[in-house]
């Protein structure tokens, strides 16, 4: 009997997609077993690469960690072990720059399986309820969120609170961490924490200590919330009786040039080096990867899919209420961190040092210089 692991995160869009297609290919391969395990959402962004590639042949994660990846030798350079025709297709269907953002060194480190950017979800009757419409513009954010306390809110967790700032940024017009020496200009850096303080101050008072999952679960459980401007879209949360109350999805707001700069998030499924039956686990990643599997079994599942073809799949839009139409667009315009082998540690220090900010402990001035020393620190090494 060959026996895989894995390790993605714990959602229903993270770990129900992988147990179905981990049946379906076993049922396939009579002689394979795949158990798979989920973390949290934190430690998704948080655990060592090598530490996953040295206990599971197959690790869902996602791309800022491609550098330190590639650098450990712990996984696959999946691009020297399937056929140039499929890393082709799965180039050429790609949701907005999902495929990409897993290619690092020349190579390809994992498979865009799962596609996900900052959107905006609201729930259309809270928002017809106070005869209000789906915002636009920052400044009709704004307005919205003078409704009361809560109406308008986000994820301000430390890592989403830094996210969005650096959304804010590139939604301005300048992609943020493009110097080698500076976060953003000091223009562009202190319009995008004063937006970040306002978003805060009309946000719920659970705000700091929630994630999208989080976000997402108030809105659909309770009233409290109408509206989040910006956090990582969930299709599940889009979908007939998933929770109590079914969110509706939609584009970024505008600062002008549209719905530009939200940070692209989703996730790619890696094949270990340390773990035996190498082979058999690649086959597995390109079943989960194909255009077949995503755009049926994968989505049906509760995943989010990664192939663009899946996301202008008319059953896939019908499941979701049109979810995945309504937030291509952003996702296409996304913003691209970088993925060097030390940015996931400088996003944890920088997550550390905006939530310093939002708690009062330093002006915007202050924060945007510790954030310039923090990632000079980090880009040299």
């Amino acid at each position: 009997m060959i026996c895989l692991r894995g390790m993605t995160w714990r959602h229903d869009r993270g770990l129900a997609p992988m147990l179905a297609t981990a049946r379906q290919f076993c049922q396939e391969h009579p002689g394979v077993s795949i158990e798979w395990e989920a973390r949290s959402l934190s430690e998704f962004g948080e655990a060592p690469v090598e530490d996953l590639a040295a206990r599971y042949n197959l690790v869902v994660l996602d791309h800022p960690w491609m550098g330190a990846l590639a650098q450990s030798g712990a996984f696959l350079a999946l691009d020297a072990v399937l056929p140039s025709r499929q890393l082709a297709e799965l180039a050429t269907d790609s949701a907005g720059p999902s495929h990409a953002s897993y290619m690092i060194d020349g190579h390809l480190w994992a498979l865009s399986i799962d596609a996900a950017a900052q959107v905006a979800g609201y729930r259309a009757d809270l928002l017809e309820r106070e005869g209000a419409s789906f915002p636009k513009t920052w400044e009709e954010v704004f307005a919205l969120a003078a409704i009361r306390r809560g109406f308008v809110s986000l994820p301000l967790f430390p890592l989403d609170a830094f996210l969005a700032f650096c959304s804010i940024c590139a939604n301005a017009g300048e992609a943020p961490l493009a110097s080698g020496s500076m976060v953003a200009s000091r223009a562009t850096g202190e319009y995008a924490l004063d937006s970040l303080r306002r978003l805060r101050d009309g946000a719920t008072e659970k705000a700091p200590g929630e994630n999208p999952i989080a976000v997402w679960e108030r809105m659909s459980s309770t009233d409290e919330t109408a509206y989040c401007p910006l956090a990582f879209g969930y299709s599940n949360y889009a979908r007939s009786g998933y929770r109590p109350h079914r969110i509706s999805f939609g584009l970024i707001p505008s600062a002008g040039r549209g719905p530009v700069g939200a940070t692209l998030g989703g996730a790619g499924l890696a094949v270990s080096t340390l773990g035996a039956h190498r082979d058999v686990a690649v086959e597995y990643a390109a079943y989960v990867a194909n255009r077949d599997c995503q755009r049926t079994l994968y989505v049906e599942s509760g995943g989010q899919p990664g192939r663009l073809s899946a996301w202008t799949d008319e059953a896939a839009n019908h499941l979701s209420h049109g979810y995945f139409r309504a937030t291509l667009p952003v996702i296409e315009h996304a913003w691209l961190r970088p993925r060097h082998a030390r940015f996931a540690q400088f996003q944890i220090v920088g997550a550390e040092i905006v939530a310093r900010f939002l708690a009062g402990s330093a002006n915007a001035r202050e924060t945007l210089n510790e954030l310039d020393r923090s990632w000079r620190t980090h880009r040299r090494g």
